[in-house]
């Protein structure tokens, strides 16, 4: 994980159409996609100019005022979503029903609006759909309503300021000892299961590549953690964490997340002017430092998502 270390200069290797070209090539290859010579020379700049655009969404929003910084993190991530469809997809976007956004809001806000019980609904249609199916393999989520505070809570980097609000711990540190995972045996008092019940949870749940050891709650990846879905990333840490809060999205990848918040907050920052001038001015409640610290962190860590999907892109083929 610390090959990101340096931010945007990770990806300075894409900005060659040479190399995209290649890259893709090997996407293709592995993904046992027709024609991977063309349809790779055909996609190199596609690709290269989705991730220049989404870079240059994220480096305005470095520089722009919390006001407008949900718009431009949006549509940078939206930009980095579609370089990585194109590395599994190469007709994308084969028709206009893949370019809504897939997921919807309400579009007045009630009396004593509060951000933490807002939602969003899943669409049939759009990037969010499209994305969830091609990258992570997850259909059939239309229809769903996603609660905005069952996203903060599956944010790593947010578990500090969640202890201070609301005395409550969202993630447990996990520690590494060589190729080996050790949990704290406190999860279980979360998920109110015995060691032996929590084994078979994280089988099930994260697939049968797992060997566990005599040890605590020990136990190893044999094919790596890009598919260990249960585990999340601390940025700010540097260390893997394993989440406390069990919902209905504990098992979402962290770029749904983000994509999810990231939409829902520039569709306020947009079309709710009054609500969002007000908290970002006068600060009335817990809404505003997670949502500012949100946005910080996900400044840095949708980049680092995207590349990390990048770089595991190679070593994997389609399921």
């Amino acid at each position: 994980m610390n090959n990101f270390h340096n931010g945007w200069k990770a990806f300075s290797c894409f900005f060659s159409a040479e190399y995209c070209q290649n890259f893709l090539k090997t996407c293709y290859l592995k993904n046992n996609i027709a024609n991977p010579d063309a349809k790779s020379y055909e996609n190199c700049y596609s690709f290269l100019y989705y991730l220049e655009h989404g870079q240059i969404y994220y480096q305005q929003a470095e520089k722009s005022p919390l006001i407008i910084k949900p718009i431009l993190l949006f549509y940078g991530l939206v930009h980095l979503v579609k370089a990585c469809i194109l590395t599994i997809d190469p007709a994308y976007p084969e028709s206009t029903a893949v370019l809504a956004h897939g997921v919807s809001t309400r579009k007045r806000k009630k009396q004593n609006y509060l951000f933490f019980q807002d939602e969003v609904k899943i669409q049939k249609n759009g990037l969010f759909p499209y994305m969830s199916e091609k990258m992570f393999h997850m259909k059939h989520l239309e229809g769903e309503k996603i609660v905005m505070e069952d996203l903060l809570q599956l944010i790593p980097e947010l578990n500090d300021l969640f202890l201070f609000h609301e005395n409550k711990r969202t993630f447990e540190r996990i520690h590494k000892d060589g190729d080996q995972f050790i949990i704290s045996e406190s999860v279980l008092d979360f998920y109110h299961m015995t060691r032996n019940r929590f084994k078979e949870f994280l089988t099930v749940k994260m697939g049968r590549n797992i060997e566990f050891f005599e040890e605590g709650i020990r136990f190893k990846l044999q094919h790596g953690v890009s598919n260990a879905i249960l585990l999340k990333f601390n940025l700010d840490g540097g260390c893997w964490a394993f989440p406390l809060q069990k919902n209905q999205l504990f098992h979402f990848p962290e770029l749904l997340i983000h994509y999810l918040l990231l939409y829902n907050l520039s569709m306020i920052a947009r079309y709710e002017t009054e609500w969002w001038s007000e908290l970002t001015k006068m600060m009335p409640n817990r809404d505003y430092p997670f949502i500012e610290s949100f946005l910080q962190i996900t400044q840095k860590k949708g980049p680092f998502l995207i590349y990390q999907y990048l770089t595991q892109s190679q070593a994997k083929s389609s399921i």
